[in-house]
Parts: C-alpha cells; structure tokens; sequence
C-alpha cells in the first residue's frame, strides 16, 4: 500500500525527530517517529530512520522488519533497500545485501553509496572483476568519490594488480587522507612491488596514528612493518572493535559437552594450494581419531586442487563453506557441539572473524596462518612456543598462551624433494658464484635489510642475490634500488613460478638464505631448511620476527640466529667467505633434518594435542583460559 497522506503532512514531528537522532538523543527521536507512524504506518522515512534507531542498538532483526515493509510499501523509496543490504552485509548475509543493493540501484542507478556499497559485497563473494565495474561506475558518476577509489585499490590488490591499486589509493587518500587502514593497505601494495619511495614516512606516520589509538593499518599488514608487540597488539584491537563495534549473541551459552572424544574443528581458506595447507596436511592425517573427532570447516576459494583432495581425505567430516555467511557457518559448529574451534586464516587473506564473533564453541584457538594476536576476545588461546612468544611478551596478545615444547609451527614430513636437481646454468644462475638466496614474498623486503644485502654482494666478489619473481615491476624496482647503492642490477637473479616440488629441488642451487625482519621467513625457512640450505636470521620482538629463530632451534642449529641487522650481516659474509665453516653447517643440518623436532610430524601431533587435551579439561573443570606450557 502507498502512502495515502502526503509525507509533507508529517514534516514538522519528521524534522525533529531527526534533529534529535543527529544529536543522540535516540528515545525522543523514537517517540518521535512512532508519531509520524501513528498517523502514517508506512512512511518511508520513519520507517527508514526507526530502523536506523535498531541498527545502533543492535536489534538487526527489528531494523530489517520495518525496511521490508517501507520497501514493500514504498517501492520507489531507495533508502530502506539501501539500508537492509548494509546491515545484511554486516552480518555477513551476502547474496540477500546484494539483492538490497540492486533493488535501490533499480530506483536510484547513479546513487554512488549504492553502487559503492554493491562493489565491496560483491568483492567479498569473490566476483572482483563485477566489483571494480561497480566502483568504476560510481566513479563515472562522481569521479572525487573517495571511498570507492580506496575500495577498488582493495580489489585491485586482490587481482594483483599492485600498481593499479597504488593509483587508486593515493587518488582516494588525497580525498580522505584519514581514511581507516587505507594507508596501510597503500603500503602493503607499495610492498608488493618493492616500490619504496617514501616507505620511511609512510610506516613512521601508520605506526603514530596506532599509538593515538586510531585505524591505520590492517593488523595482518602491520607485521610487515612493525616490530612493536605492543603497537601490533593495538593495532589487532583497533581492527576488532571497528569489524565488531556491536557482538552477536553467542551461540555456546555454556552448556556442558559430554563426547567419547574431543571434537576438534579446523576452519581454514587456506585448504588448497597454499603454505599453510604444505605444512598441517600431514598433522591431519596423523591426529588421534580414537580421541579426538575432527571435522574441517573451508572457506575462501573452492579449489578443487590436489592439495585440497589431501585434506578433505583426512578429514571424517568436511564442509565447504565458502558461500555460507558467517552466522550460518557459526551455527553449524554448534550444532555440531565441537569443543575446540582452530581458526588457522586468523586476519589474513580471506578471513572470516565474523565466525568466531558468535562464539559457536566453548574454545577457541588461533594458529599457525596469522603470526600474531588477532586483537579480540572471542579467541580464548593461541598455539606459540617460547622462542616466538618469549616470557614476559604474554601482554602483548590478547589470548592467553600455549607454548609448545620445540617450535609452534608443524611440518609435513611426507614433503617430497625431487631427486633431479636443476643446473644453475637453467636456472639463471652463475656457475661458479656464491648464491644468497631469499624466498620471502615481495611484501617482507624493505630498504634497510635490502641495504644489507647489497653491502653483502659489495664485500663477496661476484655474488649474487636470488630471489622470487612475483611481478615485472619487483625486478624493475629492485634493480634501480641495487643500481643505487652501487650494486649492478643483474646481479639480482629472480626465480620464476614452479611447481613447489621443483621449487624445494631448486634450493640446492644457493649457498645461503637470508632472512627478512621484522617479518620473518616461515613457510620458506622450513622449505629451507627441509632442502638443506641454511639460513640467517636476525630475531626481532614481534611474533614475525622471531618464527626464524623458532625454526633453527627446532633444527639445532641456534648459532644462525642473530640479534642485530650488523651482527646478522657480519655472519652472513663470515659464512660466504669461509667455505670450511658453511659446508660444517650444512653436514649438520643434513645430518639432523629427519630426526629433528621441527620435522618430526607425529612429535607435534603429540604436542598440539596434549594443548587440546589439556585446555580441554579446563574447560570441563569450569575454569576459565588460561597461559600454560606443554612439557615435551
């Protein structure tokens, strides 16, 4: 039914109703419209900002109730349709937003905040080429429309599209130079592609907008620049109260479980071709069925992948639930009363924090895929060890910690190195050069480790640095920085794509790897030292800058950790010009990499769940989380 009565009718109790709302005073303001709807039960406005007055209560449902019936009634009204598919993004119901988000482009196709708000859900159900026509239409419209260029350098980043994204960010940062976490999202695409031009103004400035308690960066990015604990802890907390400025309901309430075996959830995007899937395939082969019941929970991409036929294989139970929302995923942990819930993405690519939000277990850990706190108190635990989290750091993190006996981080020892080595001819190296090497992903490099390494190449006649090739400006970039400092570009030798068969056969082509601070090696100091190539590290405070250090204690080799960028530098080329003393290194590491902890599976099999067994029992007990260590 249209309105009947002109809304005019109405204005002066609408006017001031909404001057009360503007000014807080939210219960005048709702007399006020209940008023006006007395009069007028489906005026558009009323209803429309009513909901609004749910909204920041919390009271979803109530909202969403009187936007259906100003949509129903109103069909030429674009605000309540609007509305609905914010708040159904919120809460994670992406297709039903999206369908809110056309019905008001319907009645208003120019309206920016529709076509806007259209581009971020449609982005997050992974259609990012729609995403960035969406943005890119908003900005035909209203080409200064500074959110959407900030969101499509989102997307951009995800297509990698690194400088494309960087445009798009300074563009939007001229209009809105506070924008939340933007100009950490500019770094860490400036990052992806070494472009370091005012890398040391750009992280000074983040790192004093977090101290002041503000959003600046996102958490996950922060750790590639930040070796404060602290401010990685406030910037986690920052995030979190942003993401959630109001928490569902939990789901667990407290009700008592009683199973024959301890059901462990796993939720992962990561089930697939990815470094966290490489290195817990094997534990989840190996977990205890008969005392403990797992079940895998996969968001993110629906890759259908050899890695991926791996893990649903080991698990009894396995859900893809990439097109789920957030509450549905939640529910379908509780039904499934799991004890232990592992959240293993934590807030990297393809997080869904939202999950955890509601609180569908009774614990619930963050592990292995976020190397930090993820700053929010619906995590109960996260797994560490002493060396990542030493004694005394347990402040920083806003989850109590389990330190297990060796190093936090479990390996597949099943991983297979091909026999075939390449030449160095075929793979682009010098025959007779000292090669360092360094993995890492493109984002970990900054200038003064890069600084380091040139001083390296100065001091060793003909070496050369090897290192990925991940995009055409990272070999462009990093070969006008060595030119720089006085080092010729060519001889940075850049790896291309393999298989990661080939590329853990190819390690034995390098002599060293150097590590990065203040984010470390991980997945690729494992893959290291599994191949048998050394490396050093210099171990900073954050959990990132101390996963190295974890490692080569975990392999016996503690002497190739360093505490200083110039105590690391002076190893490094002791090592490069003392054959005698590398080739030592290298026997022992060959000699203890199947028998060492880091390598034993079955070892943190054992470990991790005796941290399950024993958070459990707590729980059981009544007691709340709390630190404890795992003896080994």
């Amino acid at each position: 039914m249209r309105n009947a009565v002109p809304p005019q009718d109405a204005a002066a109790d609408l006017n001031e109703a909404v001057r009360l709302h503007r000014l807080g005073s939210l219960d005048e303001a709702e007399l006020l419209y209940r008023a006006v709807l007395a009069r007028f039960p489906v005026h558009p406005d009323a209803l429309l900002n009513l909901g609004l007055i749910y909204k920041a209560r919390g009271m979803f449902e109530n909202a969403l109730g009187l936007w259906r019936m100003a949509a129903v009634n109103n069909p030429d009204h674009g605000g309540a349709p609007l509305a609905s598919g914010k708040v159904l993004s919120m809460l994670g119901r992406l297709p039903e937003a999206l369908a809110g988000f056309q019905q008001a482009l319907r009645i208003a196709p120019t309206d920016v905040d529709a076509l806007n708000c259209r581009g971020n859900v449609l982005a997050r159900l992974g259609r990012h080429l729609d995403a960035l026509a969406s943005y890119d239409q908003a900005l035909g419209h209203q080409p200064d429309y500074g959110l959407a260029l900030i969101n499509r350098g989102n997307v951009l980043g995800y297509l990698r599209r690194p400088e494309e994204a960087v445009e798009s960010y300074r563009a939007g940062l001229r209009l809105h130079p506070d924008s939340v976490e933007a100009l950490g999202q500019l770094l860490h695409q400036q990052l992806q592609v070494c472009d370091w031009l005012d890398y040391d103004q750009t992280s000074t400035l983040i790192a004093q907008r977090i101290g002041r308690g503000e959003s600046a960066d996102l958490p996950f990015g922060f750790l590639s620049h930040s070796d404060d604990p602290a401010a990685q802890l406030a910037c986690a907390q920052v995030h979190a109260r942003a993401r959630f400025p109001v928490r569902p309901a939990p789901l667990w309430t407290g009700d008592a479980y009683r199973h024959d075996r301890i059901r462990v959830a796993y939720v992962s995007a990561d089930f697939r071709n990815h470094a966290v899937a490489h290195l817990i395939a094997g534990l989840f082969e190996l977990h205890d069925k008969g005392r403990f019941e797992l079940s895998g929970y996969a968001l993110g991409p629906s890759v259908e992948d050899p890695v991926r036929a791996r893990i649903r294989a080991a698990f009894p139970i396995f859900h893809d639930v990439a097109r789920l929302s957030d509450l549905e995923v939640a529910q379908m942990i509780r039904a499934a009363e799991i004890d232990i819930v592992v959240d293993l993405t934590g807030l990297t690519t393809h997080c869904r924090p939202g999950i955890f939000a509601h609180r569908p277990a009774p614990l619930q850990f963050n592990y292995l895929g976020h190397p930090g706190t993820v700053g929010a108190d619906f995590f109960d635990y996260i797994l560490a060890d002493g060396h990542v989290i030493p004694p005394g750091a347990e402040r920083f993190y806003s989850e109590q910690v389990i330190r297990l006996p060796h190093s936090y981080q479990v390996n597949d020892h099943s991983r297979v190195v091909p026999p075939e080595t390449p030449t160095r001819v075929e793979a682009g190296l010098p025959d007779d050069a000292f090669v360092f090497a360094c993995f890492n992903a493109t984002y970990k490099l900054n200038p003064q480790v890069f600084d380091t390494w040139m001083r390296l190449l100065s001091k060793v006649p003909g070496s050369v640095m090897w290192l990925l090739e991940s995009h055409p400006a990272v070999v462009r970039n990093l070969r006008a920085e060595a030119q720089e400092r006085g080092v010729s570009g060519d001889r940075l030798v850049f790896a291309p794509k393999v298989t990661p068969e080939d590329h853990l056969a190819r390690h034995r082509l390098a002599d060293l790897f150097l590590d990065t601070l203040p984010y470390n090696a991980h997945t690729t100091a494992s893959d290291a030292l599994w191949t048998g190539l050394p490396i050093v590290t210099c171990a900073g405070q954050g959990f990132a800058a101390r996963v190295a250090a974890s490692l080569l204690n975990a392999v016996g080799l503690p002497e190739l950790i360093t505490e200083s960028l110039e105590a690391y530098e002076a190893l490094a080329l002791d090592l490069a010009t003392h054959p005698e003393r590398l080739a030592d290194l290298k026997a022992r590491l060959a000699a203890r990499i199947k028998d060492a902890p880091l390598f034993d599976t079955d070892l943190s099999r054992r470990h991790i769940e005796a941290a399950y067994t024993a958070a459990w029992e707590r729980q059981q007990r009544g007691e709340p989380p709390a630190a404890f260590n795992v003896e080994p």
